[in-house]
């Protein structure tokens, strides 16, 4: 964004005030508050509504236990030659 100085600030403030004229622009600059403010209350709701999704998505899910001890239904095979695979 270019640096503004005073000469052209000054500058900007006279062409809103002959564009809006003097009655209008405590009426403009009121609207613009307002829209200003509704923007930002948004914004702040949008994220916290993505910090809510992602805190949602990211929450481990529970598991159910398992019914079955280790080496329960195990079969051992010893020797068991490999077959051959033509």
């Amino acid at each position: 964004m270019p640096n503004l100085g005073a000469t052209e600030i000054i500058i900007i403030l006279v062409v809103i005030v002959v564009l809006f004229g003097a009655k209008k622009l405590p009426d403009a600059a009121r609207s613009l508050g307002r829209s200003m403010r509704i923007f930002r209350s948004e914004v702040k709701e949008m994220k916290n509504d993505d910090q809510q999704e992602i805190s949602a998505q990211s929450a481990p899910e529970q598991l159910p236990q398992a019914n079955q001890q280790p080496g329960e239904n195990v079969q051992v095979v010893e020797n068991q030659e490999p077959r051959n695979q033509q």
